[in-house]
């Protein structure tokens, strides 16, 4: 019986809490199948990112037709995507294979304040990339760069998510991590409807990288598996949560979350991990 396929297209992180390498233990803990196109590799540890370099466009291009032609995407997330070239190759790939259910997550720096995405690229992925996507999930600093502001609080939240729905994104979920308080909440919109509010918590502790890619790519997950796009969504922020609470103690600076660690979608039991002390 064939599983649900869903495509990562993104950069790799050698020290596995990001990128290409979460991702597909996302895709793995919600027994989806896993493939990928990578875009970028960097040398990157818990401290930040050493070095990276591209992949060419036509490289990439062909990444994403070999998949697509031959074993098919259920549904597909983009995360680091580095040039304006690399943007408008990846937009060309997924409109000309039929890719679908596509999540872009708009990856503008690490967790370590590395710069992933250059100047020139933000125009390429407003004009080429999100009128493709069904889900788009900036955090704060990422929303403000695609609508040309500073987003700070719920209400310009709201106002950042109606514009990227008016760029032709389906679903628009606004990450709200960056805000003060003891809440992290992100805002769910989609066209025609009021805005959702997916209210929680924050978890403390500072193992937290990869979060932004093991939330697109459990949505990604989700909507392969056939959810729409917000149950997909509200099922991701769940799933990420918990791979937060599962964070790993690894090298010496800001450790990763562990989508290894917590349950898969289905409720089976996935691959556990004990933290190092």
């Amino acid at each position: 019986m064939k599983p649900p396929v869903a495509l990562t297209i993104a950069g790799s992180d050698s020290g596995g809490g990001a990128g290409i390498v979460a991702d597909l233990k996302t895709f793995e803990a919600h027994g989806v199948w896993g493939t990928a196109a990578i875009v970028a590799v960097t040398a990157q540890n818990t401290l930040g990112v050493q070095a990276f370099d591209t992949i060419s466009p036509e490289l990439v291009r062909s990444q994403i037709e070999s998949v697509a032609t031959d074993i098919g995407v259920d549904a597909a997330k983009t995360g680091m995507l580095a040039s304006a070239a690399l943007v408008g190759a990846v937009a060309a790939a997924v409109r000309d294979f039929g890719v679908r259910n596509l999540v872009v997550d708009p990856v503008f720096i690490s967790k370590h304040g590395d710069t992933l995405l250059a100047d020139d690229a933000i125009g390429a992925l407003r004009a080429e990339l999100l009128p493709l996507a069904t889900v788009v999930t900036p955090n704060l600093p990422e929303a403000g760069g695609l609508v040309g502001g500073e987003v700070t609080d719920r209400r310009g939240m709201v106002e950042a998510g109606r514009e990227l729905l008016g760029m032709g994104v389906q679903v628009v979920l606004i990450k709200g991590g960056h805000l003060e308080g003891d809440e992290s909440p992100d805002c769910l919109l989609s066209a025609g409807g009021d805005p959702v509010w997916l209210d929680a918590t924050r978890i403390e502790g500072r193992h937290t990288h990869g979060t932004g890619c093991v939330l697109a790519a459990a949505i990604a997950s989700g909507l392969a598996r056939g959810a729409d796009p917000a149950e997909a969504c509200a099922s991701a922020k769940r799933f990420v949560r918990r791979a937060i609470a599962a964070g790993l103690d690894l090298g010496g600076g800001v450790g990763p979350v562990n989508p290894g660690g917590t349950l898969s979608a289905d409720g089976t039991a996935a691959m556990s991990t004990r933290s190092r002390s």
